[in-house]
């Protein structure tokens, strides 16, 4: 890993700390959630990145995928535990990272309980490290707080311009061979959950990312696949922000995305849901290994 590549991934967690304790002081229930993820990337912009994907706020059994709509009336509601999952990129390079937040104050040990799988998985990582070894770190401090990890969500390397590649850094004992490598960004996020340990895909999308451009037809879906490879190429990005930046009203974004969705030029991230009723926590860091060291961005 060139030492200029090394820099732009400590630049990018650099910010991603600061706007993760940001985040913290900012948010307060009943918090216009619209207001707050335009707040967050804003401030993200001023420091000279950009947001690698749109800011996650998932609230309760919600794990992941939840970004606000634009002019959303949404706020955060009482007693709620709300991930605040942020990704930064420096000329593509990623930090990605969340935090988890009890206004409740009556899930502190769920939320130490992915706080302490982290840190155990983050103790063991290295060149060579097994990578279903880290899965099964993760598992054992999630169950042994009396929790459960969710088993279909994972870590995963981060590179350039991609958020989410190889490796898939599993929540479970999954007996995955594969060591990791020298060379490599890894996010590592364990969830934990009083639920079932799975979660499922609700009818909800404002984060979608493109998949393969193809031609296609309408004036809408045109002008949005050519900003969207321009401006954020294989990221994810938010319905909310072809408003904001191409100016865009509601009738021509869902006409252009309807088409782009159609044709398999974009995929959607539909929310991520646990059991109703219950509550999910989740701790995230991203780490990079060369030179046969490890160096934690956040």
């Amino acid at each position: 890993m060139e030492k200029s590549v090394i820099a732009k991934y400590k630049k990018a967690g650099e910010i991603t700390q600061e706007v993760q304790e940001l985040a913290k002081k900012r948010l307060k229930v009943g918090a216009n959630l619209f207001e707050f993820a335009e707040e967050i990337e804003s401030a993200i912009m001023k420091k000279g990145a950009k947001p690698a994907f749109p800011i996650n706020l998932s609230i309760n059994n919600v794990a992941a995928h939840y970004s606000p709509a634009f002019n959303s009336k949404d706020t955060l509601p009482e007693d709620a535990v709300i991930k605040v999952d942020i990704g930064v990129h420096v000329d593509g390079y990623i930090a990605d990272s969340a935090r988890t937040l009890d206004f409740s104050g009556k899930h502190q040990n769920m939320v130490k309980a992915a706080e302490d799988a982290l840190e155990n998985a983050v103790a063991i990582a290295k060149k060579g490290a097994i990578i279903g070894d880290m899965g099964a770190t993760i598992e054992d401090a999630i169950r042994g707080a009396g929790f459960r990890p969710i088993q279909n969500l994972s870590g995963h390397g981060v590179a350039e311009f991609d958020a989410h590649t190889y490796p898939t850094i599993p929540n479970i004992a999954n007996h995955d061979p594969k060591k990791l490598e020298d060379g490599i960004a890894i996010a590592i996020e364990p969830f934990a959950t009083d639920g079932e340990g799975l979660v499922r895909e609700g009818s909800q999308a404002e984060i979608f990312q493109l998949e393969d451009k193809k031609p296609v037809r309408g004036r809408e879906a045109r002008k949005i696949i050519e900003f969207v490879e321009e401006n954020y190429r294989n990221l994810p990005f938010a319905e909310r922000w072809l408003q904001r930046d191409l100016k865009m009203g509601e009738f021509g974004r869902k006409v252009g995305l309807r088409e782009l969705m159609q044709k398999r030029c974009l995929t959607a991230f539909p929310l991520l849901k646990e059991e109703a009723g219950k509550i999910v926590t989740q701790a995230e860091t991203t780490l990079i290994l060369h030179d046969g060291k490890v160096t934690r961005l956040l």
